[in-house]
């Protein structure tokens, strides 16, 4: 298990996607790679977490269309 990293947002920020996120199988009732997010869709952080293996901070993200989704750092910024 590798050291968390800081992360850089918290619970209750609102941010907005920087990139279509796309479904990786976690939604089993969505078709695979369809969009769930679009870019620069609103949301707001219900969870921080981070991967075991790396560290890498994940957050739980509850977005203006009601769908919740895992996202990375890179793919968020502040709204």
């Amino acid at each position: 298990m590798a050291e968390a990293q800081i992360a850089k947002f918290q619970w209750g920020q609102t941010i907005s996607s920087q990139v279509d996120l796309l479904n990786d199988g976690s939604f089993p009732d969505v078709e695979m790679e369809a969009v769930l997010v679009e870019k620069g869709m609103r949301g707001e952080v219900v969870n921080v977490g981070s991967v075991e293996e790396t560290g890498i901070p994940v957050y739980l993200v509850e977005f203006t269309n009601g769908k919740v989704v895992g996202v990375l750092e890179d793919e968020i910024s502040l709204a």
